[in-house]
């Protein structure tokens, strides 16, 4: 573990069975006993620290949101080709067990053409330190933690066409309610609602859905259930426990990736998508020209509030 503050590095190794701690990142970087870098430091910073650590020879996995602009995604993806090193997003919801059964869902026809996706994610977060800062988040509930659910959103098998978004309560400095629309190719349309003020049912069951012409699929969000109806039949399926965040498949899918293995499901061009999707939120509900759809504002600023 590597801090700026030394007694903070000691403690989180002592907390969670480290056996080494920095009392830097450049100590950290330096050390030859370090073969892979995991960036969890606030947004802002993601991007410089994954450059450094290319540099020094090391693989880096970076938590999500990746870096503050989709723009930067390239910047990494060029200094990573020039260090033959390999730069992985930790977005778990990637991985989680209930998106690939919803995307087996939606393959298989059963539900007709889609008409509407409906998912909640409703919760009441308490946020602090840098989290409330506008220049180290780079965003709002809707950044920092709604691009699990863009991501998820955008990948059930129904590619994005535009999003349109609209801030729910003050328009602050940063957002913590946030209504997303989104509409498929194809002709489907959809609504995310994620908040970090709105207490939700039992600390955070609740249930989402996919409807289409022939059927329909209502499933708790987190991925404890899914029920599928259609052609007057009805069935249950349970996703798993084991691994209901996805976190062992995504470190599972990196490891194989840096043994040789192919690229991971979680690539950059991913998270380049997933950040242009905020990017085009964040500026529709700015009351900003243009229409949402996705990729105009490519290389746009996260950062600057609703």
């Amino acid at each position: 573990f590597a801090s700026r503050d030394p007694e903070r590095s000691l403690e989180y190794a002592w907390m969670y069975g480290g056996n080494a701690a920095w009392n830097s990142y450049e100590h950290a970087l330096a050390d030859e006993r370090v073969d892979i870098v995991m960036i969890t430091t606030p947004t802002a910073s993601h991007l410089d620290l994954t450059l450094a650590a290319l540099r020094a020879g090391k693989d880096v996995i970076v938590e999500k949101p990746a870096f503050l602009r989709s723009g930067d995604v390239a910047i990494a993806e060029a200094a990573a080709a020039e260090a033959g090193r390999c730069v992985f997003v930790a977005e778990n919801y990637c991985y989680k067990p209930l998106l690939g059964v919803l995307r087996n869902i939606v393959a298989s026809g059963d539900l007709g053409e889609i008409r509407f996706v409906q998912i909640g994610a409703l919760m009441h977060q308490v946020t602090d330190g840098w989290r409330n800062e506008a220049a180290l988040a780079g965003g709002g509930a809707l950044l920092e933690g709604g691009i699990h659910w863009l991501d998820f959103a955008a990948h059930l098998g129904l590619p994005v066409d535009s999003v349109e978004a609209f801030q729910a309560g003050g328009c602050g400095t940063l957002d913590r309610s946030m209504l997303v629309a989104l509409r498929y190719a194809g002709g489907a349309v959809g609504t995310l609602h994620y908040s970090w003020e709105t207490p939700a049912l039992l600390r955070g069951l609740q249930l989402s859905r996919i409807a289409g012409t022939r059927g329909s699929v209502t499933f708790e969000s987190n991925g404890l259930f899914v029920h599928v109806r259609h052609s007057g039949r009805s069935r249950w399926i349970f996703p798993g426990f084991r691994d209901i965040s996805g976190f062992r498949a995504m470190f599972a899918d990196f490891f194989g990736a840096l043994d040789g293995g192919s690229g991971p499901s979680m690539s950059l061009a991913r998270a380049r998508r997933d950040l242009e999707l905020v990017e085009a939120a964040y500026r529709s509900a700015r009351g900003k020209s243009g229409s949402g759809e996705v990729g105009k504002w490519g290389s746009g600023e996260v950062g600057k509030s609703p």
